[in-house]
């Protein structure tokens, strides 16, 4: 199965971590981006489920839309579900342990939902302690002004809600 990180520069820069899971995108807004150092605890706001179609989106959002701004493929890979091996099963349950196989995110990390009333969309995004943990590791913005001149006006995939 597929994951994918975008770095978004809409109304406030964050990061949209996707994985593939039962036919669709499952999707989180990162405000301040996935971490490589495990005592970093990322909050991840999930957002609506997006298109398959969407992993493939880099452009910039018009403005006036939902999410307008640049976006682009910050990270992209495989992953496998380690605990539950069902990723679906894991979501429902609040808690998923996965096998990233990206160009910078590799390893363990582990989703956990928040607790209590008004968090049931809050997560946190968590580096589990492995080889590829990186302590101290700060999470790079990579949209350069070379690469910003290179994308292009383009609405989303159809099947996006932001």
């Amino acid at each position: 199965m597929i994951f994918v990180v975008q770095e978004h520069h809409g109304k406030r820069l964050h990061w949209d971590f996707r994985l593939e899971a039962g036919g669709v995108l499952k999707s989180w807004a990162v405000p301040r981006g996935p971490s490589l150092d495990p005592s970093q605890r990322r909050l991840a706001i999930q957002v609506p489920d997006h298109a398959l179609s969407c992993a493939e989106y880099e452009g910039i959002l018009p403005a006036g839309s939902y999410g307008a701004g640049a976006v682009l493929t910050w990270d992209r890979g495989e992953y496998d579900a380690v605990d539950p091996a069902d990723p679906v099963e894991g979501l429902a349950r609040g808690r998923l342990v996965l096998r990233l196989r990206g160009r910078t995110l590799r390893g363990l990390f582990a989703l956990a939902r928040l607790a209590g009333p008004g968090r049931e969309n809050s997560w946190l995004l968590i580096k589990e302690r492995d080889e590829h943990a990186r302590p101290g590791w700060k999470t790079p913005a990579r949209l350069t002004p070379a690469r910003a001149r290179r994308l292009r006006a383009a609405p989303p995939p159809r099947g996006a809600s932001g």
